[in-house]
């Protein structure tokens, strides 16, 4: 099977161009910042800089291999749910669930390993700018040299590998099976993740305003509440859509059609629920803090500097990372459904209908992914801001959340719309032709 893996790998590259993309960012993002333990690891740096380097590389590489998860786990599911027909094919022809597995997971260790390799170059450029950041903020001496060392080199490809392979016999797991699954653990998780982030966001009223550790638990509560309104998302998204009203052709073929894709569009919503919660929560936090620290007068200290650039940081690799889960994402969903767009159309659908449809069920998603990104970002946020400075809302929290609401709405909708269009441009008989 693992021959058979490689020849698919051949005859279809295409199909996992978008793993490897998943695979590539995150192998590049894990190296980038586990080179910071390797550079701290050297003789002769001080104990300030090593310290900085340090918790930048836990810190992100923590971020990091969640969202490599998420990020494989999503483009491969998707992946696998599209070669269903070849799957049912391959059974058929008399091999067992455990063959088909070795295979799809052969396929995903290949493209990860691939992946993981090509991101060596651009990790070792990306280390040496992360280091000149915390040089020129004064919290890494000028002396340090940059060092790509084992830590950087084996984390990216042991994480990336690992988390390809898990993600990939998850999915296929579910492909093979023949009833229907139950989904118990998937809801024991997402249960579990709730009630630790609500306590989580609730020991914030634990520690004073001048606690240094005081955004950590805000934070991470958020996190985790955003991972378990994520892993609810099919169930989430079903209760919404049976309660909108919505009209008219294209309203309806759109709730109709969503309906019965609820666990396909589930790989959309995690990435919608984690980017928009992350970045609005730490954001928000981070101008909370420098508006406290402004109004006490106080110059900024090392560790406020520190605390500073990871949370910049991390947004911005949250925002990249998270756009291309979404366009990776929305654009294998979008394009494998070119049979089913030549088919409503032979039906008696214009092409403005489809595409009105598309960009309803975009908006519907928009909408369900950026409403409970927000409701778990503010359940960190309100208790910070309570104690940080004894108000109930942050100054610039409407203006941060409108940006990263119109980024969210720009990446889904445009994606949505740019690659329907795409395959509207095949005549309605050829389309079905094709894909039959």
């Amino acid at each position: 099977m693992l021959a058979l893996a490689l020849r698919s790998m051949r005859k279809r590259p295409g199909r996992f161009a978008a793993t490897l993309l998943s695979a590539f960012l995150g192998a590049a993002i894990i190296m980038t910042f586990n080179s910071m333990h390797d550079t701290a690891g050297q003789p002769g740096v001080d104990s300030v800089s090593a310290e900085s380097l340090s918790t930048a590389a836990s810190v992100v590489g923590g971020y990091g291999t969640l969202l490599v998860f998420f990020a494989v786990a999503s483009t491969l599911t998707v992946n696998v749910r599209q070669r269903s027909a070849e799957i049912e094919l391959l059974r058929c022809s008399g091999a067992t669930p455990a063959q088909i597995k070795r295979m799809v997971v052969g396929e995903s260790v290949a493209v990860a390993l691939v992946g993981a390799v090509l991101a060596i170059g651009p990790a070792m450029l990306g280390g040496r700018a992360l280091l000149h950041i915390f040089q020129d903020s004064g919290q890494v001496q000028r002396s340090v040299d940059y060092s790509f060392g084992p830590i950087a080199l084996l984390s990216g490809i042991d994480i990336t590998v690992l988390a390809a392979a898990g993600a990939a016999f998850m999915a296929v797991r579910r492909a093979t099976r023949r009833r229907q699954p139950r989904g118990g653990a998937r809801k024991f998780f997402a249960y579990a993740a709730l009630a630790v982030g609500v306590a989580a966001v609730c020991s914030t009223f634990a520690f004073s305003a001048r606690d240094a550790a005081l955004m950590a638990p805000p934070v991470y509560g958020a996190i985790l509440l955003s991972v378990g309104f994520a892993l609810l998302s099919p169930r989430l998204l079903k209760g919404l859509l049976d309660r909108l009203p919505l009209s008219g052709p294209s309203g309806y073929l759109a709730v109709r059609n969503m309906r019965r894709r609820t666990d396909e569009l589930s790989g959309v919503l995690m990435p919608l629920i984690l980017f928009t919660c992350m970045a609005t929560a730490t954001l928000s936090m981070q101008a909370v803090e420098n508006d406290a620290i402004d109004a006490s007068g106080v110059p900024k200290s090392i560790d406020a500097k520190n605390l500073e650039t990871l949370n910049l940081v991390v947004v911005g690799i949250i925002v990249v990372f998270s756009c291309i889960m979404l366009i990776n994402s929305l654009y294998a969903a979008t394009t494998y459904r070119g049979r089913e767009f030549g088919q409503q159309r032979l039906a008696g659908a214009t092409p403005g209908q489809v595409l009105a449809m598309v960009g309803a069920e975009g908006v519907i998603l928009t909408v369900t992914g950026v409403f409970f990104g927000t409701l778990a970002g503010l359940a960190g946020i309100l208790p910070f801001t309570l104690v940080r400075t004894d108000g109930t809302w942050p100054g610039q929290g409407l203006g941060i959340w409108l940006t990263i609401v119109a980024v969210a709405a720009a990446v889904t909708l445009g994606t949505s719309l740019i690659t329907a269009r795409r395959a509207l441009r095949t005549p309605a008989v050829a389309a079905v032709t094709l894909a039959a």
